[in-house]
């Protein structure tokens, strides 16, 4: 019993409105509550900025996804993996659902990113809303961190910061995750930029 409690508390995180609810350092803290397109900060930040899309599919909401986007439980949505690259060093691991219920007038891009930036779609739609910034720190067990650690081929040593936020066009509700990576307090401004 105390095993699957351990087990649940590791693969579900908890998820705070405010960026002190994970402690982060004074680089973490500016990356995870800056409020501009996050894609725009690491373009600005190295001479090259790619989306590598690692998964678009049909899967199982996470635990912890189901209530942020008005799920009665877990069922299965439309998600996107990428890794956002600076200079080909991965910064971020995104992880972005779409309930079902969506319709293709509410979020008609989604199906079509392919190698591009959600985010710069995002935030130069005047139908987005954007919802409020929430911030956890993902054990290695998390799924969301096994899934970076995989896509990297690396052994992560502590939890990784991440932050999420909804966004809703017409009656369709979009979840972004982004999950930062080792490589991200490197990451300083490209004085060629």
């Amino acid at each position: 019993m105390r095993h699957q409690a351990r087990s649940r508390a590791v693969s579900q995180a908890q998820w705070f409105s405010h960026v002190n609810g994970v402690s982060p350092s004074q680089i973490m803290r500016h990356w995870l509550t800056d409020t501009m397109s996050l894609t725009k900060k690491l373009i600005a930040r190295c001479e090259c900025f790619r989306v590598q899309r690692l998964a678009q599919r049909r899967a199982l909401a996470l635990p912890d996804e189901v209530a942020a986007v008005a799920l009665p439980r877990r069922v299965k949505i439309q998600e996107r993996e990428v890794l956002l690259r600076c200079d080909e060093k991965a910064m971020v691991y995104a992880h972005t659902i779409v309930p079902l219920s969506a319709t293709a007038s509410d979020w008609p891009f989604f199906g079509r990113l392919g190698e591009r930036s959600l985010g710069t779609t995002l935030f130069g739609d005047p139908r987005v809303w954007r919802g409020e910034l929430e911030y956890a720190r993902l054990h290695a067990q998390h799924p969301l961190a096994m899934r970076a650690a995989a896509a990297l081929d690396i052994r992560l040593h502590g939890p990784l910061l991440a932050r999420r936020c909804l966004y809703k066009r017409g009656n369709g509700l979009l979840l972004v995750t982004e999950v930062f990576l080792p490589e991200i307090v490197r990451l300083w401004p490209n004085p060629n930029a």
